[in-house]
């Protein structure tokens, strides 16, 4: 009996494969509904990440000011066009270009290697430049600069305008320029709202020089730093000026441009740091060396009873806002290329003191033992050895001083005293105070290239001599402030202030308060101390040191007659109904120019008044003055007078500085338009005789200074051939673009283009 075979019928077949396919119908749906449901949230998350741009929004600084509140360093808004670099990239291979290519040597495993890279500069020139020639804001830029900024800072923004003003970024809003990686950013640059007033106190900012260490590079698509301060207290205090950045999330469309910010967290601004400068008396100081027609010169102000310094000048100076954002190479060659060294602050450079130096020697021969009754012969110099060292009498052919104390040997400015003195005291006294004051270290002010000076000592020549041997003449030398003996005006400013305040010997304070943006005191929370302690600090006390009050108010006494008696070396230096107390100093010096030796002195003068109480301790030097009683003495007189006529309510009218010019010109002597001024509380009647300057030059050889550019600044170059955009913009050749691209079906079934020649249409006739 045959098998019969089951088949099933053609309807039975047909609902099987109906119910395959309602199946796979069923798991498609409900894996769609999986994917664009249940999970929508997370692809759409995933999606517009894909299209976000995070950018670092940089800190505010903080602002400086006065010890009054005065401003003198703020923020203001500035707008910058930025280029994306990678941005700019992507957008030009999407848009059908053939990325164009350059070689460039790298290194890999430390040997030279060709490396290609993208040409950015080709690509801005032909997909950016003639799109913001029609908007009419096109600049010339630096192609070389944009070219290794993309090798090494890919992810730093380029800044292709800086300071955009108003009109220019209404052009920009105007017109939707459409460019991938083009965009506008706000950022708050730094401000010197008085032009170059205390530009050697303030410094100048600039971008940090290695970005790539820095902590938080990678957690941004693009990062825009902090400007970092490069000298000066905003190089000092950077920590404590610095705020927190902020953050801005852009939106990118499909094409790579940039259509407009999705968030913003903004940066906070940074601690406030307040000085102790009184700008009303910084500004009188600078406006007294400018008057003075000083070339070369400083002037330091401090407050005797604590130490605080109210005001530092030097001339020549510069604008620090020439700097922001950036300097040019041609503003940054033309201060380093000065001989004037506009870059330097004088107050804080060591120099040859001169005779402003036999303060300390006095105040050494007092804490030995020696008394104002010692006092020995001036009979126009006295020999040491084979050496016969004059006083300056000699060389002004004047009389000898013949035999005299202590009080007036200062008052005379005697040499000849001062070199038996300083033996008979000791070099190692005149070592020891000298130490106590402060001398031949530095200061410890926030403050970038400060000079510690020399304090010569036994000591010091076996460092830097061990074959020779200290001598009576070294030490004579040293009495008188020459030889090898150096220091600075801030530092003799406050040699000047121990005295005044008979005998305490404060550290410079330059700090007052630093206050955060509620106007607390921040603390260090490294130390758990205040970043600016309030309280002084005290280095040395005279009278522990061996030196009494009556031994102070000795030298006191020499430095009043200095001033107020006849035939006082330092009576250009009078106000009117005040006792003030000085001493003057000129050091001999040269310089070489062309291969010439050109005389250069060193003009000191320092000064303390009122005289019974001190309200102000001062120290002027003056480069290539005639003399300190001549050249230094009324630039203190017109410092002094004015900043007492403050308690007064004179007004100095504070108010934008241009830098001081510098010059090289010898300077005979410095004289000042009389202005009325309200008269200071007068102390005692006193002599207004008047008599001509007798201070004389001690011989001392120029040391070579070394120009005190501590960090070169952010340098802007100049636009080079490449990035000049005022001839047509370079275009990319034909060659060098690509098809658009097309899918298999249109290059399957589309007909080829024939791209031969046509033939040539036959002539009619006629």
């Amino acid at each position: 009996m045959a098998r019969r075979t089951f088949r099933p019928s053609a309807e039975l077949r047909i609902y099987f494969l109906a119910i395959v396919m309602l199946g796979g119908f069923g798991v498609l749906t409900a894996k769609l509904w999986w994917e664009q449901v249940a999970r929508g949230k997370q692809w759409a998350k995933k999606i517009a990440s894909r299209s976000e741009v995070t950018v670092r929004i940089p800190s505010v600084r903080g602002e400086i000011r006065d010890r009054n509140g005065v401003t003198l360093v703020a923020n203001k808004a500035s707008y910058e066009v930025d280029f994306y670099l990678p941005d700019m990239v992507r957008g030009f291979k999407e848009q059908g270009g053939r990325v164009p290519t350059m070689t460039h040597l790298g290194t890999v495993h430390s040997m030279l290697t060709e490396k290609k890279e993208a040409d950015i500069v080709k690509i801005v020139n032909t997909s950016v430049v003639p799109r913001l020639q029609e908007l009419e804001l096109a600049k010339d830029y630096n192609a070389e600069r944009l070219q290794k900024h993309f090798r090494n800072e890919t992810l730093v923004p380029f800044t292709y305008l800086e300071a955009v003003d108003f009109k220019t970024i209404a052009r920009f809003s105007e017109h939707d320029v459409g460019l991938p990686g083009v965009d506008i950013s706000l950022r708050p640059v730094r401000e010197y709202v008085y032009g170059a007033l205390a530009s050697h106190l303030l410094g100048y900012v600039g971008a940090p020089v290695d970005i790539h260490r820095l902590p938080d590079v990678g957690d941004y698509t693009f990062y825009q730093p902090d400007v970092e301060g490069k000298t000066q207290v905003e190089r000092d205090l950077d920590r404590w000026i610095r705020g927190t950045a902020g953050k801005r999330v852009m939106q990118r469309n499909v094409k790579g441009v940039i259509e407009g910010e999705i968030k913003r967290i903004p940066a906070q601004q940074g601690n406030n740091v307040l000085l102790t400068i009184d700008a009303r008396i910084q500004y009188i100081a600078e406006r007294a060396l400018r008057d003075g027609g000083i070339g070369r010169g400083a002037a330091v102000v401090v407050n005797p009873q604590n130490g605080e310094v109210l005001a530092m000048a030097s001339v020549p100076s510069y604008n620090p806002n020439k700097f922001i954002p950036s300097v040019s190479s041609d503003d940054w060659k033309a201060l380093t290329d000065d001989d004037t060294d506009p870059l330097t602050n004088r107050a804080i450079q060591s120099y040859e003191p001169g005779s402003t130096f036999k303060l300390v020697s006095g105040l050494a021969g007092l804490r030995k033992g020696m008394t104002g009754r010692n006092s020995y012969n001036c009979s126009g110099g006295v020999s040491y050895g084979a050496k016969y060292m004059k006083c300056w009498v000699v060389a002004q052919k004047m009389s000898p001083h013949g035999t005299i104390g202590l009080a007036d040997a200062l008052k005379h400015s005697c040499n000849a005293f001062f070199y038996q003195w300083g033996n008979a005291a000791g070099i190692d006294q005149i070592v020891a105070v000298g130490d106590a004051l402060g001398l031949g270290q530095k200061t410890g002010v926030p403050l970038s290239g400060e000079s510690p000076g020399i304090l010569p000592g036994p000591e010091w020549l076996k460092n830097i001599n061990p074959n020779e041997r200290w001598s009576d003449g070294y030490t004579a030398n040293v009495s008188i402030g020459q030889g090898s003996c150096l220091t600075s005006p801030l530092q003799m400013a406050m040699v000047t202030a121990t005295i005044a305040n008979r005998g305490v010997a404060f550290d410079p304070k330059l700090v007052h308060r630093v206050l955060d943006q509620s106007g607390a005191d921040v603390v260090n929370p490294d130390t758990g101390l205040l970043v600016a302690p309030h309280e002084p600090k005290v280095r040395a006390d005279m009278k522990a040191a061996g030196v009494s009050n009556e031994q102070i108010e000795l030298i006191r006494e020499g430095m009043r007659k200095v001033v107020m008696d006849a035939g006082g070396t330092g009576r250009k230096a009078q106000v009117p109904g005040i006792i003030v107390a000085g001493k003057t100093g000129t050091a001999q010096a040269w310089r070489e120019d062309g291969g010439n030796r050109i005389k250069d002195n060193k003009t000191w003068f320092i000064c303390f008044a009122p005289y019974q109480e001190p309200k102000f301790a001062i120290c002027i030097m003056v480069e290539a003055g005639k003399s300190g009683g001549g050249t230094s003495a009324p630039i203190a007189q017109k410092i002094l007078q004015e900043s007492l006529a403050l308690e007064k309510g004179w007004d100095p009218g504070l108010a934008w500085l241009e830098p001081a010019v510098g010059h090289l010109k010898g300077i005979e002597n410095v004289t000042y338009t009389q202005e009325a001024l309200p008269p200071p509380d007068p102390e005692q009647e006193v002599d207004r005789e008047e008599t001509s300057d007798q201070d004389g030059p001690p011989v001392v050889k120029s040391k070579k200074k070394v120009r005190q550019v501590q960090q070169s600044p952010d340098i802007r170059p100049q636009a080079d051939q490449r990035g000049r955009v005022t001839r047509e913009a370079e275009r990319v050749p034909r060659a060098e673009r690509v098809e658009e691209r097309k899918s298999f079906f249109k290059r399957f079934f589309q007909p080829r283009r024939d791209n031969r020649p046509p033939p040539p249409r036959e002539g009619r006739g006629r």
